[in-house]
């Protein structure tokens, strides 16, 4: 049996009929084609799916799509303006070298975007204990601790 849910993903709504038991992320990766968010571990340990509710950080892999139903959604790809220009997080990410095999990236860059709405100046530590639930193989974290305070610089300016 399946059921409706309507959900707006990036700006555009989508009405779906799905199983109850079916996952945010495979409706965000298959139905949808929202392929930035990444499928990792599927237990909510990695972060790799992380995507924003309502503005709140989820581990889409956690989130079954019924509780989605009247919700606002913004993947990685929602981040990018109408023009095609870069969220400032993203090109921090790219100019500081954050983004290696860039499995990890979209979950890390939703995180931050998340961290410097509600603190747009963190320090170090606060950046660091953010994205404490996003795992990482190849870059070390320091270059995506860089990231995220260059980001936060730049939007002082």
């Amino acid at each position: 049996m399946k059921i409706p849910i309507s959900l707006t993903v990036n700006g555009d709504k989508f009405e779906l009929l799905v199983a109850p038991t079916r996952k945010l992320v495979d409706v965000l990766r298959e139905d949808l084609g929202f392929t930035g968010t990444k499928k990792g571990c599927g237990e909510g340990e990695c972060g790799a799916c992380t995507v924003l509710m309502d503005g709140e950080p989820v581990s889409s892999c956690l989130v079954l799509a019924p509780q989605a139903h009247g919700k606002t959604v913004v993947t990685v790809e929602g981040l990018e303006s109408e023009n095609g220009e870069l969220d400032p997080v993203q090109e921090s990410f790219m100019s500081k070298g954050a983004i290696q095999c860039g499995y990890c990236s979209p979950g890390m860059i939703m995180t931050s975007k998340a961290l410097l709405k509600l603190n747009p100046h963190p320090t170090e530590e606060e950046v660091k204990d953010a994205i404490s639930g996003n795992l990482c193989r190849c870059t070390g974290y320091q270059k995506i601790v860089d990231a995220v305070l260059d980001a936060s610089e730049k939007r002082g300016r």
